[in-house]
């Protein structure tokens, strides 16, 4: 990993003068809360471990101060920003490296595993409130060319995906989880160094990708039934997803009688193989 510098991340100082040089303002419809304190940027960069043979990708870019921490470690970073008032801004934040490459396009929408080419991708990014999971567990079940990801989300989404069967936070987004990825949260992020500070802390979560096992996929929509109706007993919150579920999971040595939030994600993985025959 090369040396991470301060070299372009931006003070709070800094960050509202290109705002106001620009007429702009964050915009809560797109959950736009900009990163504004050098040391968190380079925390981020540090726990990424990216360098210059690196292939970074940063959904939601904002005023580039992440960014251009990335592209100062020599890695080549394909930045996706939603926000095309912002082009002006970048322009002039990151006009200096040629190792950036700029996509303005909404990439909730785009299918990464297509838009990125090739395998050793690492996403690394302080991820807009109002996406961050679906981002994150989409780059898990179908871009398996990205294969570190490093996201700052709200703590208490970062808790989920982090999250261990029995314990509060465990649920779906567990499960993809830990189907793909070995996953820790790296450290929490408090509200006042964002512009505008979000009502809740945030928190940097690091996934390293690993083979997911066979059945993933029909593992997954299980539980995503089951969690659907995590109140219900599964034999009664699977009912019509499979046929036979009290058989089904008796078959994979599952209590019929148990939740959801009860099950590991190895156990949905058996009741999958069972249900696939």
């Amino acid at each position: 990993m090369a040396g991470v510098t301060d070299a372009g991340a931006q003070s709070l100082g800094r960050m509202r003068a290109l705002l106001d040089a620009h007429g702009l303002s964050p915009r809560r419809a797109l959950g736009q809360h900009f990163l504004a304190d050098p040391n968190i940027t380079r925390k981020v960069v540090y726990t990424a471990e990216v360098g210059p043979q690196s292939k970074v990708v940063e959904i939601g870019v904002g005023t580039g101060t992440l960014t251009a921490a990335l592209a100062e470690t020599g890695a080549t970073v394909v930045g996706y920003e939603i926000d095309t008032r912002l082009r002006p801004l970048l322009e002039e934040v990151l006009g200096r490296y040629p190792n950036v490459e700029m996509r303005f396009a909404d990439a909730g929408r785009i299918e990464l595993a297509a838009a990125l080419e090739g395998k050793g991708w690492v996403m690394v990014a302080n991820l807009p409130y109002n996406v961050g999971t679906s981002i994150v567990l989409d780059a898990l079940r179908h871009a398996p060319g990205v294969e570190r990801i490093v996201v700052m989300v709200q703590l208490e989404v970062a808790q989920r995906f982090v999250a261990t069967v029995g314990t509060p936070a465990y649920g779906l987004p567990s499960v993809v989880v830990g189907l793909h990825a070995d996953s820790r949260l790296a450290f929490r992020v408090p509200p006042h160094v964002f512009v505008p500070p979000p009502r809740v802390d945030s928190a940097v979560v690091r996934m390293d990708r690993r083979a997911a096992p066979p059945g993933a996929e029909r593992a997954i929509r299980l539980a995503a039934a089951g969690f659907g109706q995590r109140r219900k007993m599964l034999r009664r919150s699977l009912d019509g997803v499979i046929g036979h579920p009290e058989a089904s999971l008796i078959e994979a040595r599952i209590d019929p009688t148990a939740r959801a939030e009860e099950l590991a994600p190895g156990d949905w993985l058996r009741l999958a193989e069972v249900v696939d025959g």
